[in-house]
């Protein structure tokens, strides 16, 4: 072994720090990156000390990804690494199809590794990936959070995604596989100029001779991920002071969101409305300022599938009733992605909005406190026309609304991003 494969898998090993997991997934696509993270996972451990298992997502976009998975299920046979193939199916040709496959692959990945009692998932992506998607959040103006680019431990569907080879260039692995004669299969795709990703790619290689390497931007992208941590902790210490959880729906004090400094207001309001709509990405940056400046100025807002309302001296943010005027479910589902219902008589009823008419067959709503808007929005039960129970608006019937993840949930999600 030489010197830089030493160097390279006591790095790797170096970022599991000194509890590595019983069991590790690896996800190889066949590309170079994760066919190295591959091989250098099935050498950093002590023997016994964890259980690997890979998989690889065949979108079934080119003819050549069955192929490449199955060298990918070869090496890992060599390296006695369980491998399964995972196949999608599932795009319909509308929409963005490389975000759909990465979704998709998420999923996937999430899915196998749930059905294997695993809780991390090891990606290949390296310095160069990280340097990538810096310059092209540079180009976006982002803020710290966009220049943090890609954590090296993210949440994704209930497992934790693990990126070990962040601090390890791409030309350090090829290296690492061609010293091995290990070899490595390329997507075209990696040379198509359509692609914002190739475009900063090929401008890397013309401002490396300044200084601006994928390893410089990617300590940019760690340093940065630091601010965010920071800046994650004390957006934390302001909602535990200003902010409280009332039928799902996130309430500050006014005039104390007023005083925080404007980068703290902005991450728990946006953090407010994806924890509340479920949404994954904050609204952009433009749209979130101008419902910033409303809110801090009293005023009302819609914004990403909510309802920011002036209450007194509160700001009630809640879900909007377009939103989920046609959410429709069975009593033993899980309404808005984020409601349980449970407790009563569930023959011939369904759960659906409230809304106004809802609103109208329970003349005791008011004495709840919460906004007419928010109500309606809430989830209540119906046996057809009839209003069977409304939890949250004061009709319980023997019914309760519990919030899935609880409410604590949504102070924990500030420090998890």
């Amino acid at each position: 072994m030489t010197k830089a494969d030493a160097d390279i898998l006591s790095k790797v090993r170096a970022q599991f720090h000194s509890a590595p997991p019983a069991r590790l997934g690896i996800a190889v696509s066949g590309g170079g990156d994760s066919i190295a993270l591959l091989h250098i996972l099935a050498h950093c451990f002590d023997p016994g000390q964890v259980e690997l298992f890979a998989a690889t997502v065949d979108h079934g976009l080119r003819s050549e990804a069955a192929e490449e998975a199955r060298q990918a299920g070869a090496l890992a046979e060599t390296l006695d690494i369980p491998h399964e193939i995972l196949k999608w199916q599932g795009w319909d040709g509308t929409g963005n199809l490389q975000d759909q496959a990465r979704r998709a692959r998420y999923r996937l990945l999430a899915d196998w590794a749930k059905a294997n009692s695993i809780a991390v998932i090891a990606l290949g992506h390296t310095a160069d990936d990280q340097a990538e998607t810096v310059l092209m959040r540079l180009i976006r103006s982002a803020g710290v959070t966009g220049l943090a680019a890609m954590p090296v431990r993210r949440t994704i569907h209930g497992v934790t995604i693990f990126r070990p080879l962040l601090g390890i260039t791409r030309e350090e692995l090829r290296a690492y596989l061609r010293e091995k004669g290990i070899g490595w299969a390329d997507d075209p795709s990696n040379d198509d100029m359509r692609f914002d990703r190739i475009k900063a790619r090929r401008a890397l290689e013309v401002l490396e001779p300044l200084g601006l390497t994928a390893r410089a931007l990617a300590g940019v992208a760690q340093n940065m991920g630091q601010a965010r941590e920071a800046l994650d902790w004390y957006t934390f210490l302001a909602a535990r002071d200003i902010a409280t959880i009332i039928g799902g729906d996130v309430v500050l004090d006014l005039h104390k969101f007023r005083a925080l400094p404007d980068e703290i207001a902005r991450r728990l309001f946006s953090r407010a409305l994806c924890w509340i709509s479920g949404a994954e990405y904050a609204p952009r940056r433009a749209a979130l300022s101008e419902a910033l400046i409303s809110v801090r100025m009293g005023k009302s807002a819609t914004l990403c599938g909510c309802r920011v309302l002036r209450q007194e001296r509160r700001i009630w943010i809640c879900r909007e009733f377009n939103a989920v005027r046609r959410v429709h479910a069975a009593c033993d589902s899980v309404w808005d992605g984020r409601w349980h219902l449970a407790g009563g008589d569930t023959r011939g009823c369904e759960l659906r909005p409230l809304g106004q008419r809802g609103l109208m067959l329970n003349p005791h709503w008011r004495e709840t406190g919460c906004p007419n808007a928010a109500l309606a929005a809430s989830p209540s039960v119906w046996r057809g026309d009839e209003l069977v129970a409304a939890p949250l608006a004061g009709m319980a019937n023997g019914w309760s609304a519990e919030l899935v993840g609880g409410s604590e949930e949504f102070f924990t999600s500030l420090l998890s991003h």
